[in-house]
């Protein structure tokens, strides 16, 4: 029997054969499939972070109801894991937010803030003026990273940190003010941790996702990634910025439908994907991505959906209006 499409992939997700789950899937598409694996209990090495942006609630929920052990394999994220208190290996076998009640808050467990960092991509000192003429070659070609098409765009919006930001809150069970974005351009600390006694943990090393993607298959033991070792005596230093958020308007943005949280960040998600997918098929220009996103954030009355089949329905219909959005934006010639 050949499987696929989502019902094959529901099936693999949670066959009693598979131990481990690495969701991996770009976008909304991921969202069934890594559902069905926590429902099932499974170990999964969490990738797809639009699961926890659309649908955090009834994620965490399936967590703490199944058992399943939850890893982040984000680079950020995992920075930030490894950068936590330990979690009691003998009690809740979820990890991250321990099923974001064992953990309790972030502040009882002496953290401050927790510091998300982004390199700010290819465009951080580029003139805003010439962002309407931005191609998708131009976006896609990140200083740092190695990476698909789609996040390569978000990744020059920093809509992809603001994505990153929601899906914080979810795994380390804390709200949107405790998190500050840092810039950091040689994408060498993947993130801190701040404790109240003033000390600040990092995660460092190359800007390699192996070295996340073993943490997370070996933990709590570590396993060699192949990833070569930091040489410090030729690095050139370590820079950080505060977000230019008239240069990238998504963070507020994301901010903000953290805060609001229901059917805000569906929206904001679906939106999104819509528009970068039009601007890679240069439909629509650079700019027009964050100006399709905030219509249909304006236009979409807010919700409070409680079932997967509430969230697929708002999704559904923020893509096609971000369709129609798209529709009347005219590419500028480059």
């Amino acid at each position: 029997t050949l499987l696929h499409g989502s019902e094959g992939l529901d099936f693999i997700a949670s066959h009693e054969q598979v131990d481990i789950v690495m969701a991996s899937i770009v976008g909304s598409a991921g969202l069934r499939s890594t559902l069905a694996a926590v429902n099932a209990g499974k170990k999964v090495l969490l990738a797809n972070k639009e699961s926890l942006v659309m649908a955090g609630a009834l994620f965490m929920q399936a967590v703490e109801k199944s058992g399943a052990v939850l890893l982040p394999i984000d680079s950020e994220h995992n920075a930030i894991f490894q950068c936590m208190p330990t979690p009691d290996l003998n009690g809740s076998s979820a990890l991250c937010a321990e099923s974001a009640n064992s953990l309790g808050s972030i502040k009882a467990n002496g953290i401050r803030k927790i510091l998300l960092t982004g390199s700010g991509g290819p465009f951080r000192t580029l003139p805003i003026e010439s962002f309407s003429t931005i191609t998708p070659d131009q976006a896609c070609a990140h200083p740092n990273w190695s990476m698909g098409r789609k996040i390569s765009v978000d990744s020059a919006t920093m809509m992809n940190k603001g994505l990153e930001l929601i899906e914080a809150c979810w795994l380390f069970n804390c709200s949107s003010s405790d998190i500050d974005i840092v810039v950091h351009p040689q994408s060498v600390i993947h993130s801190m941790v701040e404790y109240l006694d003033g000390s600040v943990l990092a995660q460092m090393g190359h800007p390699d996702m192996r070295t996340p993607i073993a943490h997370a298959l070996a933990w709590p033991e570590r396993v060699e990634s192949g990833v070569e070792s930091l040489n410090w005596t030729q690095m050139n230093g370590l820079t950080f910025e505060a977000p230019d958020n008239q240069r990238f308007p998504a963070l507020k943005m994301a901010r903000q439908a953290a805060e609001a949280g229901g059917s805000v960040p569906i929206v904001l998600n679906a939106a999104n994907e819509i528009a970068v997918d039009a601007f890679l098929n240069e439909l629509i220009p650079f700019t027009a991505i964050i100006d399709v996103v905030q219509q249909c954030l304006e236009k979409i009355p807010f919700e409070e959906p409680m079932t997967l089949d509430a969230i697929e329905a708002i999704d559904f219909q923020a893509r096609e209006l971000a369709k129609d959005c798209c529709q009347a934006f005219q590419k500028v010639p480059s």
